[in-house]
């Protein structure tokens, strides 16, 4: 097992450094974690992508920025960017299904546009130095849309690819196609991950089962939901009732003490940012307790919500 890794899949406006840096304190069990990706808007990048990348708030042995990028230039300037910062590890994202990327024609959309993908990817011989790796839908619109894009990155130096069998015009709706993913593990050169909808120990088993091998997986939602998925995986036993809520409590207090440190627009601000992590947190939980907790209008009644719902997990 110990060469069956586990990576936490980037999630704009949820996995920044702050989640990042204290899940790996308090649950663990994750060998690598992504920066939500990188784009360049009005010719730069977001001073608040900037600051999420600084090195002294991350572990740079286990953080990889990603980056996502329509064409050569911006995936130049973007990397040189993040090799300013310290890092030599570079994830290019080609599987972001959201219309404020694709219409630019980035993220999943380049699969439907094989040649421009294949110049974007290109750009990876220019930087020797940098290791680079790939994540991709099978296609956009087209379940054979892999075959052209695989071609081009079996070639390349690439330390990993990471596929989430989804067209991107499906976004997240229906399941994943792991008959699909078979044809991709089938032909793929490069060590492979395997994302999209696992939520459970027993759900890795059966991957690696499958496809024995595979490199590992990425976590994205199912690790948001059960911040402790991959710990136990790697522990191979599921931790104890009173173990996994002292966890609960001790993540969201960290992370409650980091953000009001971080954040600046005062209590409305960081009850906003505190609510957000139940987008996927906990979703068996009671839900009239996870009613409670999305509806405070002050922190203290947030907090008293949320002790509430942990007393009952």
């Amino acid at each position: 097992m110990t060469d069956f890794e586990i990576h936490f899949a980037p999630l704009q406006g949820y996995t920044d450094c702050v989640y990042r840096k204290v899940h790996a304190a308090i649950f663990g069990g994750v060998d690598t974690y992504y920066t939500p990706f990188l784009r360049v808007e009005n010719g730069g990048v977001r001073s608040k992508d900037l600051r999420d990348i600084v090195r002294s708030d991350n572990s740079p042995h286990n953080v990889i920025p990603q980056l996502i990028a329509s064409n050569p230039d911006e995936l130049s300037y973007l990397t040189d960017l993040v090799l300013k910062e310290g890092y030599n590890r570079v994830d290019i994202n080609m599987g972001c299904p959201f219309p404020k990327q694709t219409r630019l024609k980035r993220g999943a959309r380049l699969l439907a546009f094989p040649e421009d993908a294949a110049r974007l990817l290109a750009c990876i011989k220019n930087y020797p130095s940098v290791s680079f790796s790939v994540k991709l839908r099978h296609g956009w619109d087209d379940c054979s849309q892999f075959e052209e894009i695989l071609a081009v990155l079996n070639d390349l130096p690439l330390t990993h690819v990471t596929l989430h069998p989804r067209l991107g015009i499906q976004q997240y709706k229906g399941q994943a196609d792991k008959d699909v993913f078979a044809r991709f593990y089938s032909l793929c050169r490069i060590p492979l991950y395997y994302n999209g909808d696992i939520g459970s120990v027993a759900e890795i088993n059966e991957l690696k089962e499958r496809f024995p091998n595979l490199a590992g997986v990425m976590l994205g939602r199912g690790l948001l939901a059960y911040p402790w998925l991959a710990s136990e995986w790697k522990q191979g036993e599921i931790l104890p009732v009173n173990e996994r809520r002292t966890k609960l409590i001790g993540f969201h207090e960290r992370l409650l003490d980091a953000y009001t440190s971080r954040l600046e627009g005062g209590e409305h601000q960081l009850l906003s940012k505190m609510q957000t992590l139940w987008d996927y947190l906990l979703p068996d939980a009671d839900k009239k307790l996870r009613k409670k907790v999305l509806k405070s209008t002050t922190l203290p009644q947030y907090l008293q919500a949320v002790s509430a719902l942990f007393a009952t997990y």
